[in-house]
């Protein structure tokens, strides 16, 4: 049954998934980095994203579209 709904067994019998990621393989720079950056203080955290949002802001980006 949890294979035809494309699911786990845990998922299927309403037991929480195991915490933490779920692909193979080492996490990847940037997953390293927002790892870091959510252990920091929220200021912190507030001063560090201004960086990539402003960046992201630019005419020109993907994200400056939405």
């Amino acid at each position: 049954m949890a294979q035809t709904l494309s699911v786990s067994l845990e998922e299927l019998f309403g037991q929480a998934k195991p915490a933490g990621r779920s692909k193979r393989g080492p996490a990847s720079k940037l997953e390293q980095h927002l790892q870091r950056i959510s252990e920091l203080p929220k200021p912190r955290q507030r001063a560090v994203m201004e960086v990539p949002e402003a960046m992201l802001a630019q005419p020109g980006t993907a994200a400056s579209h939405r």
